[in-house]
């Protein structure tokens, strides 16, 4: 074939060397914009995967790489004058100069010819059989089929410049440094014997704080020098056209079109916090090359498999490395923690590395956590942090772990049958900290199907007392999950499908506003003052059986679309009084349901609230408004919160984010801005999520979703 590939980057190159190597009749051009000795950046990071593909792929590459790669397996953690090292993560560097030397050379010993200093002006005049864009983010061969390609664009909050250093660091290196402007942190890292990358990296807000907005390259080369002079000692901050920058995610649903294809950075970008982009895009040229030796002089079977083989493991990188950048732009949230959880908390940030991981890697970066996390300073024995107890106010719940099995709609009048007992049960002898029963009904216009669960009457209490006596002897804590379905009530048993409406024997709803729940269902009463009384009592009395149960702890219902929830969102109360508009004012009638049910409730036990915390729905409740709810609401008496999201609006059911751990986030935003203990649950799978998530910081309580075990 006769290639052409734009861009001599590593990429570009790596891919045009394979594909000569492969077979030497190719005839393959690579044109760059820029002289050969041209680069922007300082270093690259590879992880020992990728060296062992590259030693694969050709190994004249992998030696000569090999020879100038600084290794390491350490990274430290700089944190309040601390320096805390976690070994076993096993990385390599090499100076971006030199690789992309080495690259040069062996494309040229193996006959490709290389071409700089030459603009591409048109894509279409291109000649080749096969044209490949290499030409990094700005790449004019995407640009030239953007439609085709389906690029999409997501910037990143953070600013940050990528300097160099005389300083060599021994190993991966975090700085956390707080001023007065805010707090900035360093990704450093040594790419030979004499230098380092040094990544200065901060918020938006903080870096025009310090006026870094409107400094020239030099002055804020000398003002990260000077922030950082304690670290730099007599060493100096390099600067290569270093200026500030926003991170841009760049996504492509397609990554070929007719004879082009993309690679590298033109086809996919991931934040430098977790790996070099680099690291990807040599792999994206170890894979097209395999893919035309499996598929010789046929393009789109070849184009096929390099996309089968590659954007399912870019898009899964990409989702951590954004998980990570996040990370860094809310690092401050854990500026109270002490060094070892900030240390865990940070090895941990884009869910590769677990509980599990890092205990095989350095099982003293666990003992140190588990030693926090179980206030056992002293002890080298210690229980694994998910296992630890935790006091809140005068309970103790035994574990991190939460069960929640969902009941069945089976309960006549509301009084609970024997399958919900044997669930819950069930769920204490596996060995919960703490069962949550519920949804339980407060009355019985308060149910969400004829067959909810509900404890409203003595008859109700006494049959609750003995599911709570036999959960606490299995030695589970038990907790009751208070719910007023609202609109989402008079709806059939979910074995005939989820919000399926009566027909004979319903009754009539209530919401804050007359909208209806889904546009299949009848809209509910808008909310009057008997309404809010009423409701109110039964909240009450509901709790006051509770207490006669023996439950440990009472859970309000704040979410999932059902009464108090509705009150909370802007797309379900659009009242025009004291109960409506404001968050101030839609946040009234939930907390004077907290202040029935803390009324009528034991002083030493617990109530807590399930919260919705993100409506995910335009107009809607944001993680901004949920930090606020939650503040308020803990001021008010409530002493923890299980954190929920979505199911505000019915047509949203299937909608959103529901990947593995997808409330974690909302749930660690809430405990570390708020200050709350929380419950965090969205497919938490196995008890090394849980020991990972409790010892990070993100949550105090789990809900395990046990089938795995199972």
């Amino acid at each position: 074939m006769k290639i052409t590939v734009v861009g001599a980057g590593p990429s570009g190159l790596y891919f045009a060397l394979l594909m000569k190597r492969n077979d030497p009749s190719h005839e393959i051009t690579v044109l760059e914009r820029n002289p050969p000795d041209a680069t922007y950046g300082w270093g690259v990071v590879f992880s020992e995967d990728t060296l062992a593909e590259l030693r694969d792929a050709d190994y004249p590459t992998y030696l000569a790489f090999d020879e100038a790669l600084v290794r390491w397996s350490a990274i430290d953690v700089r944190y309040r004058d601390r320096t805390l090292r976690s070994f076993g993560h096993g990385f390599s560097a090499i100076a971006r100069p030199k690789l992309l030397s080495i690259l040069q050379e062996r494309a040229r010993d193996l006959g490709v010819d290389l071409r700089f200093g030459v603009e591409v002006a048109d894509v279409n005049e291109l000649d080749g059989d096969l044209i490949v864009g290499a030409d990094g983010v700005r790449s004019v061969v995407r640009a030239a089929s953007e439609k085709q390609f389906a690029t999409t664009w997501e910037g990143l909050g953070s600013r940050y410049v990528w300097y160099g250093t005389d300083l060599v660091f021994d190993v991966f290196t975090f700085i956390f440094r707080q001023t007065k402007y805010g707090l900035f942190q360093v990704h450093g890292y040594p790419i030979d014997g004499q230098r380092s990358t040094f990544i200065v990296e901060t918020t938006e807000q903080t870096w025009r704080n310090a006026g870094l907005d409107r400094m020239t390259e030099q002055e804020s080369l000398a003002f990260c020098a000077d922030l950082f002079a304690d670290h730099l000692g007599e060493h100096r901050l390099l600067s290569n056209a270093s200026v500030w920058r926003t991170f841009d995610t760049i996504r492509n649903r397609s990554w070929s079109t007719g004879k082009t294809v993309i690679m590298g950075d033109a086809a996919h970008t991931a934040h430098f916090s977790i790996g070099s982009g680099t690291k990807l895009a040599i792999e994206d040229a170890v894979a097209l090359a395999k893919a035309f030796a499996a598929h010789p002089e046929n393009l789109p079977a070849a184009f096929a498999e390099y996309e089968l083989e590659r954007q399912g493991a870019v898009e899964r990188f990409q989702e951590a490395a954004t998980d990570s950048a996040r990370y860094f732009e809310q690092v401050s949230r854990y500026l109270d923690f002490e060094p070892e959880q900030f240390e865990f908390n940070l090895l941990t940030r884009s869910g590769r590395i677990t509980y599990a991981d890092l205990e095989l890697r350095d099982p003293a970066v666990v003992n140190r956590i588990d030693r926090l996390v179980g206030a056992a300073p002293q002890r080298i024995v210690t229980q694994p942090s998910g296992m630890t107890p935790l006091q809140i106010g005068d309970l103790t719940v035994p574990n991190r772990v939460v069960l929640a099995p969902v009941l069945a709609d089976s309960s006549d009048e509301g009084t609970p049958g024997a399958d919900v007992r044997a669930a819950l049960v069930e769920a204490a002898e596996a060995g919960a900290g703490l069962v949550m029963a519920g949804p339980v009904a407060v009355s019985a216009h308060g149910r969400i199907t004829s067959g909810s669960p509900g404890l409203w009457t003595a008859a109700h209490a006494g049959e609750w007392q003995a599911v709570v006596a036999a959960v606490r002897a299995a030695g589970s804590a038990a907790a009751l999950r208070l719910t007023h379905s609202g609109r989402r009530g008079s709806t059939r048993p979910r074995t005939r499908g989820v919000d399926r409406p009566l027909g004979r024997g319903g009754w009539t709803t209530l919401a804050p506003s007359a909208i209806p729940y889904a546009p299949w269902m009848p809209a509910p009463a808008a909310a009057e003052e008997q309404h809010f009384r009423d409701v109110a009592e039964d909240f009450a009395a509901t709790a006051s059986f509770a207490a006669q149960s023996g439950a440990a702890a009472l859970v309000i219902d704040c979410s999932d679309g059902y009464l108090l929830a509705s009150f909370l969102s802007p797309l379900s109360n659009q009242r025009m009084d004291g109960y409506g508009g404001s968050l101030e004012n839609r946040l009234r009638y939930p907390l004077e349901i907290l202040d029935a049910v803390r009324g009528a409730w034991p002083a030493d036990r617990p109530v807590g609230v399930r919260l919705v915390a993100d409506d995910r729905h335009r107009g809607g409740l944001t993680p901004d408004d949920a930090v606020e709810i939650a503040r308020r609401m803990a001021a008010a008496g409530a002493a923890f919160f299980d954190v929920a999201a979505g199911l505000t609006v019915g047509t949203d059911a299937g909608a959103g984010d529901y990947r593995r751990l997808y409330q974690v986030q909302l749930a660690d935003r809430i405990r570390n801005e708020a200050g709350v203990p929380v419950i965090a649950g969205g497919r938490i799978t196995t008890l090394d999520e849980i020991n990972t998530v409790v010892a990070a910081g993100r949550a105090d309580l789990c809900v395990l979703d046990p089938r795995r075990y199972r």
